[in-house]
């Protein structure tokens, strides 16, 4: 098809016209009679929010994206270009991607009627067939729709009247296209107003002229639930005139977060000399799951899957920096690593009054331990609040050191062979790990070691204090005269 270069081969080739949206909906029956999945990488979605776009797409509707920030609403509709054909052909110079066989503009009209099938055509690529814009209360009509170029007025000699005169905007070119607003409620209500022809009537009305231009543009909206409150709304009219409407989620599961995390992480060779443990990828997710359900942190303004993409890169970079200064060729996470993801944290939440008053830092941290909490059962005996005097505890003879007047201080940059020493100077604690994790593999011993002091601390049977060079963990002293 490619090598038709005139509109009179185009209608010798047998090419039909279609709408974008029957093109999409063809595309898209082809697929799920294949068995091809219709997106890619859109991980916890496959049960929920891409059978609703499937039937979006097949009902020819326009699509609203609705939910909270990092849930790949802008990567969904991205996606929806690999459901358009790789080719289409446009009048040679049309401003809009006239269709050769049906235009809609008069300066495609009027190149068709002089020169008939000798009319030059040109291929467009679906790649080139995708335009976005951030909705901002500065976008105005002259933007999204168009408007009267003076000079051009002036230059040919025209009333205002003529389309000819029209500088057209962002969607009439996005003819044939998929044209996504994003942030849509941040749009001023008049501006929205001006999007009703387009949805339904198929007409634009510049400066009091209307104009009959049947554009076909994939609309697709995206909105954060906040900003119906706090930065604005999308006006009912229009949302009436929107198709459908889908709820968008964070994952449900570690499992799927944590596919979410490898396959979004920027890949590099540091990774290969990091050990990273099972462990430490679950609490790193596990952190996200607890900041969404904090009474510290703003739940309206959601917590992005992108706080655990970067907290991960984060953590490895807080290993390779240990070991660069030490000289190693090799180390493995530890739990003092975590300290290193709490940049990456404070600025991906929102925190209520509540948390302001506490402090980024100190909610980031809770965080950190409220995730190691949740996941401490799993792996040890769970510790109970009541317990029998007379009953020997599983750490009660581990817990004794610390009771004896002693302390264990972490410093952050240790060299491995220090690191190991000095966890194995704490009587019983290697043992404890050993009974209760015996699978656990020889390299991730020392942090799975760590894991236990920091799950005795957060339910307080030791105090774990930061200073500025690392962790400092004593007896539950502070813990119990805290409850007192």
């Amino acid at each position: 098809m490619k090598d038709i270069k005139t509109l009179g081969a185009l209608k010798k080739s047998g090419y039909t016209s279609k709408s974008i949206q029957e093109e999409l909906a063809q595309n898209l029956r082809q697929r799920l009679k294949d068995g091809t999945p219709s997106f890619q990488g859109l991980l916890g979605y496959e049960h929920t929010v891409i059978p609703d776009v499937e039937r979006a797409i097949l009902s020819g509707h326009s699509i609203n994206l609705l939910g909270l920030r990092g849930q790949a609403k802008t990567r969904l509709a991205r996606q929806m270009t690999a459901l358009l054909d790789e080719w289409i052909p446009v009048v040679q110079g049309s401003e809009i991607n006239d269709d050769p066989l049906n235009p809609i503009s008069r300066q495609a009209k009027n190149l068709i009627a002089e020169m008939g099938d000798q009319t030059p055509v040109i291929w467009m690529h679906r790649d080139d067939r995708f335009f976005e814009k951030l909705a901002t209360p500065d976008v105005t009509v002259a933007d999204l729709i168009g408007d009267v170029d003076p000079i051009k007025a002036a230059n040919l000699k025209l009333s205002y009247a003529d389309e000819r005169v029209i500088h057209f905007g962002m969607i009439p070119r996005a003819h044939r296209c998929i044209f996504v607003l994003n942030e849509l409620p941040d749009l001023q209500a008049r501006i929205q107003v001006a999007l009703f022809g387009i949805l339904q009537e198929k007409e634009i009305q510049i400066r009091g002229f209307k104009l009959r231009l049947p554009i076909e543009a994939q609309f697709v909206f995206t909105a954060n639930p906040e900003d119906y409150t706090n930065r604005g709304s999308i006006v009912t009219p229009l949302k009436d005139r929107i198709g459908s409407q889908i709820m968008t989620h964070y994952p449900y599961s570690l499992e799927v977060a944590k596919a979410i995390t490898e396959q979004e992480t920027r890949k590099s060779n540091v990774q290969q000399s990091v050990v990273v443990p099972e462990l430490a990828r679950d609490l790193l997710e596990q952190i996200g799951f607890e900041a969404r359900k904090s009474e510290y942190v703003d739940g309206k303004s959601g917590v992005s899957a992108r706080m655990s993409i970067t907290a991960f890169e984060n953590l490895i970079s807080t290993a390779e920096r240990r070991m660069l200064i030490n000289g190693e060729d090799q180390t493995c996470l530890r739990m003092s690593d975590f300290i290193g993801i709490i940049a990456a944290i404070n600025g991906k939440v929102e925190l209520v009054y509540e948390g302001e008053q506490e402090g980024a830092e100190q909610i980031s941290l809770h965080l950190i331990n409220q995730a190691v909490k949740t996941l401490f059962p799993k792996y040890f005996p769970e510790i109970k609040k009541l317990e029998h005097k007379d009953q020997q505890g599983p750490y009660d003879i581990l817990l004794g050191w610390f009771y004896s007047d002693n302390s264990l201080f972490l410093e952050d940059g240790l060299p491995a062979d220090v690191y190991h020493d000095t966890l194995m100077s704490v009587p019983r604690l290697e043992t404890v790990v050993e009974t209760h994790q015996p699978s656990c593999p020889a390299e991730e011993k020392y942090f799975m070691m760590e894991f236990l002091l920091w799950g005795l601390e957060v339910h307080k049977k030791l105090n774990k204090y930061r200073t500025i060079e690392g962790f400092q963990f004593k007896d539950g002293l502070g813990n119990i005269l805290a409850d007192l």
